[in-house]
């Protein structure tokens, strides 16, 4: 037991070390803009005008750790400040990168909770699952959490889906405990693993048809009740989670009642009304204004407004590239096809096993027993396995929501249902791997079959893992430090068949080359090009002694700042560049990829001029350098 814990202590370290040692020359990512002055703000002045559309406590422990080991200078006499509504952008850019500060630094020391965040994280996860179950699942569910490229990428940087993650996970495992033993301590406890979450990404709201299902289906499954015993039940246990959600909404109040503390509520009030005047049902703005205008409920209303922002922007979706398309509109694929290529290949043969070992047990238990036995059935399996149950309920309910939205924002806006399909994942493998042997045998050819059964029978399936364990770690720890534009080896059929592969594949890369410099033929932003190598620009801008270049930036980085002089601004209606130029991926995808579900692309957007040039390099994977007449 001991060394289980000591090898999962291993596993932490080095994945602590590969997040550490990726983001010192990652730039900003797009978010990171908004995110960090947003926090900083909400530490040293408790005022919550910047980024309302996410909660406060990310953000704010990134702002903790920069008022303590930063401690930089931020501004309040700019009209992104004073003027704008949610200026987080502009008022991000002069706060990191035009105000004195050292953006680096603060960028940094931004990041590193979220870092120990996700090694905590990783451990709980271990903690909870050897519990629940044995060392075994435990390491390996670890093992798949730890060298997951999708978890490295996001597990440090200044964003909510790895927190999002988090919450879930404490808001799922604290309702399961209470519903196994209802009390007072299970009920405070599970309001408290609910009001984290809340507080952690508004997406966390999709706890509750999650708890819905596992509340109505606990009663189904409790056996030895009558029909008056079991509505008797129901009700006392509704009870219970109406006082779970009052010690979440009393949580929730507590710390946006300090975040909006400095906030004027007339400026509050007039923000909200601003905003939310395109909002659809009115009744849910004008409920969202009452709360505002009470100095009592404010605190609940500026959470309400963030939470309509969020149902907002889902309905309106996100300008995306796709499989060689532009569309605002969303699609049914995006989803599904990224969690294939931006997952481990290894990991995916690790579900198809356990997929396959578990359609043989329920075939084999189906064949053994009658149709109108399996209600009763399923109840038992339930009853058994009800930690397996609510993962599946948690994982069918996100990944609905998600494919049904036409906010196509990444791969990781289904991260969080990853930790919980990596236990299914392990909890499969290791029941594959364990071989049933025959219980006291009485003769000698019994004693020889368990050998067989126990030792010999086991040795493919145990060489199968290992192999595909080492693999997996081996893809993650070779594609450091780029673990956000990772693709698997699945990703040049995609490409291939997506649109043509070109001659520039064979460009140089600063990193190893596989599926991840196939990626920008999928899909980009988040999945590929969010902003992290504009540093590395700046690298071979001076290793090639380059005095001038024309540059389209896509992140929360500043061209100025690491260029200085030698950066010149660009964009396809500027015209036609000359000299050195580099692109973000995400920019030319955009205006290379065809337009469709009603997108339409200005013409001075589409880069025309560019298409018919071959890139000279790559930058990191995404950003393409042209050396142009």
């Amino acid at each position: 037991m001991q060394s289980i814990r000591s090898f999962a202590i291993f596993v932490l370290t080095a994945m602590f070390l590969l997040m550490l040692g990726s983001i010192w020359n990652d730039s900003a990512t797009m978010d990171e803009m908004a995110h960090i002055p947003a926090g900083y703000s909400y530490v040293t002045l408790q005022d919550y005008r910047l980024n309302p559309e996410h909660p406060p406590l990310l953000k704010s422990m990134a702002g903790i750790f920069t008022r303590f080991f930063v401690n930089p200078y931020f501004p309040i006499d700019t009209p992104y400040w004073q003027k704008d509504i949610n200026g987080q952008w502009a008022q991000g850019a002069v706060f990191l990168y035009e105000s004195g500060n050292d953006a680096d630094r603060i960028i940094f020391w931004s990041r590193f909770p979220f870092l120990l965040l996700t090694v905590i994280f990783g451990w709980m996860l271990f903690e909870w699952v050897k519990r629940r179950f044995n060392s075994t699942v435990a390491l390996l569910t670890l093992i798949f959490f730890a060298f997951s490229p999708t978890i490295l990428a996001h597990g440090r940087l200044v964003t909510t889906d790895v927190g999002a993650a988090f919450g879930f996970f404490v808001g799922i495992i604290t309702f399961i405990k209470f519903l196994e033993t209802p009390s007072w301590r299970t009920v405070v406890l599970a309001g408290i693993g609910l009001g984290l979450a809340l507080l952690l990404k508004f997406s966390t709201i999709l706890l509750l048809p999650t708890y819905a299902i596992l509340f109505v289906t606990l009663v189904w499954v409790l056996s030895n009740l009558h029909m008056h015993e079991r509505i008797r039940v129901f009700f006392r246990i509704l009870g219970q989670i109406v006082m779970v959600g009052a010690v979440a909404i009393l949580l929730v109040w507590t710390v946006y009642a300090y975040h909006v503390w400095n906030y004027p509520p007339e400026r509050q009030l007039a923000d909200a009304e601003f905003t939310l005047t395109s909002f659809g049902y009115r009744p849910a703005v004008h409920f969202n204004l009452t709360l505002i205008k009470n100095e009592f409920t404010r605190p609940l209303g500026q959470y309400l407004f963030g939470l309509l922002m969020v149902i907002q922007r889902s309905a309106g979706g996100n300008t995306a590239f796709f499989l060689g398309e532009v569309s605002s509109a969303g699609s049914r694929l995006y989803f599904p096809l990224l969690y294939i290529l931006k997952e481990s290949l290894a990991f995916h043969l690790f579900t198809l096993i356990a997929f396959v070992a578990a359609s043989k047990k329920i075939f084999r238990s189906t064949k053994q027993s009658k149709w109108r036995d399996a209600p009763t059935r399923v109840r038992i399996w339930i009853r058994e396995h009800f930690v397996e149950f609510a993962s599946i309920v948690f994982i069918a309910v996100y990944w609905a929501a998600s494919i049904k939205s036409p906010l196509n924002i990444g791969v990781r806006h289904v991260l969080p249902t990853f930790p919980f399909i990596y236990l299914l994942v392990a909890r499969q493998i290791t029941d594959w791997l364990h071989s049933h042997a025959e219980n006291d045998p009485h003769t000698w050819v019994g004693w020889l079959k368990n050998i067989y059964q126990i030792y010999i029978k086991a040795i493919p399936k145990f060489l199968i893992s290992l192999f595909l364990l080492v693999w997996l770690v081996i893809g993650a720890v070779t594609v450091f430090p780029h673990f956000l534009s990772y693709y698997n080896e699945l990703a040049p059929l995609v490409a291939s068949a997506a649109s043509s592969v070109v001659a520039e594949e064979n460009l140089p890369l600063t990193g190893l080359a596989g599926g991840t410099r196939y990626g920008w033929h999928v899909a980009t932003d988040s999945n590929y090009d969010w902003g992290q190598d504009l540093k590395r620009l700046t690298d071979f801008v001076e290793k090639n002694n380059i005095q001038k270049i024309a540059v389209d930036y896509f992140g929360g980085g500043s061209p100025r700042y690491y260029l200085g002089e030698k950066f010149e601004p660009w964009r396809s209606s500027s015209g036609t560049a000359s000299g050195w130029f580099a692109i973000s991926a995400t920019f030319r995808q955009g205006a290379f990829g065809t337009p469709v579900a009603g997108f339409e692309r200005r013409p001075e957007d589409s880069y025309e001029w560019l298409r018919d040039r071959e890139p000279v390099a790559r930058v990191g994977y995404s950003i393409f350098v042209y050396k142009l007449p």
